[in-house]
């Protein structure tokens, strides 16, 4: 780790040329990666790499510049190529140590255990798997750990220490009955702040089996019905349609510079008043938090739609100085290759009163989407397109017959007034987000929820 005295030397400098806030971040991380089809290992890579990352304010705009030599001379000379020849010297505030909340450091650390111990649980977790059911024919997992030590300091005197401990597996289990066209696969992905000793759990291998079943359950899986039609949402990562549906357009880069269906709303009603929509980077122990943002600030709940109403953003420092309001703990980014911006930690639609049950049955014909697979939208109008994962049709009340993939279609600000169910059933789900700062652990879930209309794209039965 950096001596807090060069930290403090390098802000020193940095406002000597007249910036009015420059921010340090240094990491140091360990990282384990590997994955198998069936019992082979296919690929195999572990690692350790530093850096440092400086960011600097002149009022609007903003500087950042990167290294993996972290030498006084080459970090120095690096701040004097881009703030030019000249400064005037200024003061900052003195740097005093904050101390992360929200994080436990849960079981071994990755470097602890050792890399056979980890792929031979692994594999056993993908034969469980494998043996479920008769129809799987392949097995394949994708395991990656990293323990991150991170340092930030800036001119507004915050000084900061936190420890990153993650650990993920992504199970897809792919199934064939000899007579339907292709596989169909399953997939689960569980991931925690926690080092690797759940593998050996009965709870772990339960993923893998989850994965057969599902992959069991889409054989004969019929072309979707296209057309407009009411959706339900299954818990847990369905939550991922909300994360990219409204999240974006919450987040301070796009909401600060008028690019959100969401700006200038703050306290108008944007949603069905059953929704309220949640951003917390502060849960013990999920794979989405943090004890700090990358700024040095305090993760911690974030109300974003209470109600129905837009109660905020989510903001780093830069989008928090365009908007005349606070920081809200939610500055992230990939490495430190990447200059941070506001981002999303765990989201989640908070839990409603209605029966999942009821839901499924005031349904004549539509949708169940168990998952969500990808998609893509546009923060400024709000309009988006998901591919589906599991998916089934809903026919009389009853979930009947398994969907090929669907394309779901509209706009974030429509769909949230047309959420009339949310029931009790609430799960947090695990995965990645990608974007301009780099790709992001995140937690999505909600419970189950209803929307009574949606444009959905696939074939006609």
């Amino acid at each position: 780790m950096l001596a807090k005295s060069y930290i403090e030397k390098i802000l020193d400098y940095a406002v000597s040329y007249g910036v009015d806030y420059a921010e340090v971040f240094f990491e140091d991380v360990e990282r384990t990666r590997f994955s198998l089809v069936d019992m082979q290992v296919v690929k195999c890579a572990c690692g350790r790499e530093s850096g440092i990352g400086i960011r600097m304010f002149r009022g609007l705009e903003c500087e950042y510049l990167y290294s993996a030599d972290i030498r006084e001379e080459k970090v120095l000379g690096l701040m004097k190529e881009r703030l030019g020849a000249g400064g005037v010297f200024g003061k900052r505030t003195p740097l005093s140590a904050i101390l992360p909340h929200g994080v436990v450091l849960q079981g071994t650390l990755p470097c602890h255990m050792k890399l056979k111990k980890k792929i031979c649980l692994v594999q056993e977790a993908v034969k469980e798997g494998k043996s479920e059911e008769d129809c799987i024919v392949q097995g394949r997992a994708c395991y990656t750990d990293a323990d991150q030590r991170v340092q930030i300091g800036n001119t507004e005197g915050v000084y900061a220490e936190d420890r990153r401990v993650r650990t993920r597996v992504q199970f897809t289990m792919a199934a064939s009955d000899g007579k339907s066209e292709g596989r169909q696969t399953g997939f689960a992905g569980p991931g925690a702040m926690q080092g690797p000793d759940f593998l050996g759990t009965d709870a772990f291998a339960a993923y893998a089996r989850s994965a057969a079943r599902s992959a069991k359950g889409m054989l004969g899986a019929r072309p979707c019905p296209v057309g407009r039609m009411p959706v339900i949402i299954a818990n847990g990562f369905g939550g991922l349609f909300f994360h990219e549906a409204c999240g974006h357009s919450l987040e301070g880069a796009f909401a600060a510079g008028g690019h959100s269906e969401f700006s200038g709303k703050l306290g108008t009603k944007v949603a069905s008043e059953k929704v309220t929509l949640i951003d917390d980077g502060s849960i013990t122990g999920e794979w989405g938090s943090l004890g700090i943002d990358d700024e040095g600030i305090l993760t911690r709940k974030n109300v974003l739609i209470e109600g129905g109403i837009l109660k905020g953003y989510l903001l780093d420092r830069m989008a928090a100085r365009r908007m005349g309001l606070a920081p809200t703990g939610s500055c992230r980014r990939e490495n430190y290759r990447f200059a941070p911006v506001s981002r999303m930690t765990n989201t989640y639609i908070a839990p409603g009163a209605d029966n999942f049950g009821d839901m499924v049955g005031s349904v004549g014909r539509g949708l169940f989407v168990k998952d969500i697979n990808a998609g893509s939208v546009s923060p400024a109008t709000g309009e988006f397109n998901f591919n589906t994962g599991e998916t089934y049709l809903i026919e009389k009340g009853e979930i009947t017959v398994p969907l090929m993939s669907a394309t779901l279609i509209g706009t974030g600000g429509d769909i949230l007034h047309k959420v009339d169910m949310v029931s009790d059933n609430f799960d947090l789900a695990q995965g990645y987000c990608y974007a301009g700062s780099g790709q992001l652990p995140i937690g999505a879930g909600q419970p189950a929820v209803r929307v009574t209309e949606m444009t959905v794209g696939g074939k006609e039965l």
